[in-house]
């Protein structure tokens, strides 16, 4: 008698990471998948304290943690070379300890297949090490894959050196579908910190590797998105925009505790009127662009919902507004730490995004038919900015001034600008109606969804 299938979905311990797993573990326990999700010990306290009792009673996913390895590391200190050093060295064998926990106290349905994060492709070295399936998930854009399956011919025709830096001063162009790439713009690139890069470099090539093997790999878009990017990554299977299932009141892999006032106060506001400001759980800004921000908000005479995470201001422990700032906007801003992001962006009184344009958010404001106002900070989401405001044609960018900032004057320009453009919005909605085909029933991603689910069955 065949055994029961039971998956092990296991993200790479960043917030980017986790919450698309979630969601899509979610998504296939509601189909019917036994699944277990693997955190690291730190990412698992931070999930459950951010959980209401009710999202815990209710989750269909059991949730289980291994050591980073990083215990006696403080939180602050747990980024950059350390942490992935950890994941390279420490994590890997206690994922393959923790496999092996299960299946011995759950021997009547093991673990039959890892759904692995190909950012850290050792999750999947260690399933095919076992004799289990692989499934590999890319948690950002199919574009950035596609640059990262490119660096061994990027090396060999002298583009870029062995630690990823360019050779040459030209445009990456993988083809005349998909935009090109400045050289700071390489998802690995990190100027000034040369051993972070080599390691961010070696992770990306890492993964032509585990590609050379036949693999599934799962990625949260739609075909017609960027058909040009998936044609390039063999095994792709898009399954995006990735739904919210709303009737499990799933958990959202926060690592904070969400603000849902900010969902009552965005119901007493006219449609179409608010601006929404998040740049995601990493992006940082010095005490003087912080301030330029909030005065350009305040400027732009808007009302606006603003994510203002702890820790945003570099080198501050909580961050300082500009003086009265706060009661100057006191009847038509909101901020929060940390807002549920999709329910925000579905309210019909949200105009427009403000973002980081990480793919989580760009994929959200997507499915929500939300222009953007493009600020990207790091890794991809120069890439996505390029996506947003150049092919699909629904957002704008912000320019940098001769210091460095932009101004609270670029803001206040750039804010009337979107908001009055009616073509962005056409092409917003377009882009929605798209994503919501693919996703229906006999559409591109539901039925990618479909066979995912009979393979993990079979």
């Amino acid at each position: 008698m065949d055994l029961p299938q039971h998956v092990l979905v296991v993200p790479s311990p960043a917030q980017g990471h986790v919450k698309p797993f979630m969601k899509l573990a979610y998504n296939l326990a509601y189909h019917g998948i036994k699944v277990t999700f693997a955190n690291s010990e730190f990412v698992e306290a931070k999930i459950l304290g951010a959980m209401s009792e009710a999202d815990k009673e209710q989750c269909p996913i059991r949730l289980v943690s291994y050591s980073d390895g990083l215990e006696a590391c403080p939180a602050e200190e747990r980024n950059g070379a350390r942490l992935i050093a950890s994941l390279k060295e420490v994590m890997p064998k206690n994922l393959e300890k923790l496999i092996e926990q299960i299946n011995q106290s759950d021997n009547k349905e093991p673990i039959t297949c890892v759904i692995g994060d190909l950012t850290v492709g050792w999750t999947l070295e260690v399933a095919r090490k076992m004799g289990l399936k692989q499934v590999a998930v890319w948690p950002a854009g199919p574009a950035s894959l596609a640059l990262a399956l490119r660096i061994p011919q990027l090396i060999e025709t002298g583009v870029i050196d062995e630690n990823g830096s360019t050779m040459k001063n030209e445009l990456i162009c993988l083809s005349e579908e998909i935009p090109v790439w400045n050289s700071w713009e390489l998802t690995w690139i990190s100027p000034g910190k040369p051993a972070l890069q080599k390691i961010l470099f070696d992770f990306s090539l890492a993964i032509n590797q585990v590609v050379k093997n036949p693999i599934i790999v799962l990625c949260n878009t739609y075909y017609e998105l960027d058909s040009s990017s998936c044609a390039m990554i063999p095994g792709i299977l898009p399954i995006g925009p990735l739904p919210a299932i709303s009737n499990l009141n799933p958990c959202s892999g926060s690592f904070l505790s969400q603000d849902s006032t900010c969902l009552s106060w965005l119901d007493k506001q006219p449609p179409n009127s608010v601006i929404y400001i998040a740049f995601g759980s990493t992006a940082m800004f010095s005490q003087k662009q912080f301030d330029e921000l909030a005065l350009g908000l305040e400027l732009s005479g808007h009302s606006f919902l603003w994510v203002v995470r702890p820790n945003i201001v570099t080198g501050s422990s909580h961050e300082h507004y500009p003086d009265n700032f706060l009661e100057k906007i006191a009847s038509r801003g909101k901020i929060v730490e940390w807002a549920p992001q999709e329910k925000v962006l579905a309210h019909s009184s949200i105009s427009c995004f403000f973002s980081h344009c990480g793919w989580n958010s760009t994929m959200e404001g997507v499915s929500n038919g939300v222009p953007f106002l493009c600020w990207p900070y790091v890794w991809d989401q120069f890439d996505n900015k390029k996506y947003i405001c150049e092919m699909w044609k629904v957002g704008l960018g912000l320019d940098y001034d001769e210091d460095g900032i932009i101004s609270r004057h670029e803001i206040k320009t750039k804010i009337h600008n979107l908001v009055t453009n009616d073509g962005m919005k056409m092409n917003a909605r377009k882009l929605m109606e798209d994503a919501k085909k693919s996703v229906s029933h006999g559409g591109g991603s539901y039925e990618n969804f479909k066979s995912l689910v009979k393979y993990l069955g079979a």
